[in-house]
């Protein structure tokens, strides 16, 4: 189902507000427990051309727009704690228990955290206290196990750490586990209201399946639609961009099936990249690729026949796309290998630098 946005606008019944940044934990907890109610306007991330939307949707989350085009995602309050109640029902959490917030609030994830915290009746913590239960991405993980000994000392007290936003590397979490550090892994998108498949089995309501190479999933958490689009639907399943398999009956993602990839908990399209860094150099073979790492799950990488160096690079793309589009290395090649129909071959640049 999609919400086109001159629909929304000629059959209003409630208001959107946008987040203010300026919000405390506390303000932004009683605005978004007042839009699970209906009790207040409907919440977006960001600011929309919009000011009313359908009486079903709570909360419109935008997606990265590093990704070349931002979808602004509609989703209801049904699903939003449905998801709330799957996460719990699976951990086995109970009313009183405590969520930490260490993920930002502009993203599904952050405010998961938050939806947990109301339907366990609690105000989620700091990592400067001990909480039941968080949620972090991979980076967050890496950095907790090489120097970060306050967050390292917050994930062993956790009874579960959900971990997503990304790749998480086996042996990144064989060491998370030898450290005392309950990990779950996650699996999700804003489309589904977060995670919805945990160490590789669907939460109790949620069905998922492979429909020509890409994960479909199915359940009560998808997203009423998108505001400006169609949401990419067969016989009831969102169709991802992500590529997966079933091995031994647990889903395992093989990579995108698009050019995006997950750094660190952020989106980047590589094709972006390419197409900016050609513009601002005026040369064709300044390419994006990524590479596995254990810290960031899969970090960029930029390969070039120009004599071109990572400072010049950087700060370029820092301020076209944000500081999680710095590049973590640059690699000086003698040519680009391409694609049969043109495109650059990224995966064998990719092992070919390994």
């Amino acid at each position: 189902m999609a919400y086109p946005t001159v629909v929304m606008v000629s059959s209003v019944s409630r208001a959107l507000r946008t987040v203010d940044a300026s919000w405390s934990t506390p303000q932004l907890l009683e605005a978004l427990h007042s839009a699970l109610t209906g009790e207040g306007p409907a919440l977006s991330t960001t600011k929309l051309p919009i000011e009313f939307v359908d009486q079903k949707i709570a909360l419109v989350v935008t997606t990265s727009g590093s990704t070349g085009s931002p979808k602004s995602v509609a989703l209801s309050a049904k699903a939003l704690i449905t998801n709330a109640r799957a996460t719990h029902k699976y951990l086995g959490a109970t009313i009183g228990e405590r969520w930490s917030l260490l993920l930002p609030t502009t993203h599904i994830a952050g405010l998961n955290v938050l939806v947990r915290a109301i339907e366990l009746g609690t105000a989620p913590l700091t990592v400067t206290s001990k909480a039941d239960y968080t949620a972090i991405v991979p980076t967050q993980l890496h950095r907790a196990l090489n120097g970060n000994e306050v967050m390292l000392t917050h994930l062993q007290s956790c009874r579960a750490v959900l971990v997503g936003g990304g790749p998480l590397d086996s042996d990144l979490r064989a060491a998370a586990e030898s450290s005392g550090i309950k990990v779950v892994t996650t699996y999700g998108m804003t489309e589904t209201c977060g995670g919805v498949v945990y160490d590789g089995a669907p939460l109790d309501g949620v069905s998922i399946k492979i429909i020509d190479g890409r994960v479909a999933i199915s359940g009560p958490q998808l997203a009423l639609g998108y505001l400006d689009s169609e949401m990419p639907m067969q016989d009831g399943f969102f169709i991802t961009n992500d590529l997966g398999e079933f091995v031994d009956g647990k889903l395992q993602i093989l990579g995108r099936g698009d050019d995006q990839i997950i750094s660190g908990g952020a989106k980047i399209s590589l094709s972006a990249i390419d197409n900016y860094l050609q513009s601002e150099f005026a040369h064709p073979e300044i390419v994006a690729f990524a590479k596995r790492d254990t810290e960031w799950g899969e970090k960029l990488c930029i390969a070039t026949t120009q004599p071109l160096t990572l400072d010049q690079i950087a700060p370029k793309l820092k301020a076209k796309f944000g500081n999680h589009a710095s590049p973590k290395e640059l690699i000086n090649v003698t040519s680009i290998p391409y694609l049969a129909l043109g495109k650059p071959d990224r995966k064998q640049l990719a092992n070919d630098n390994a």
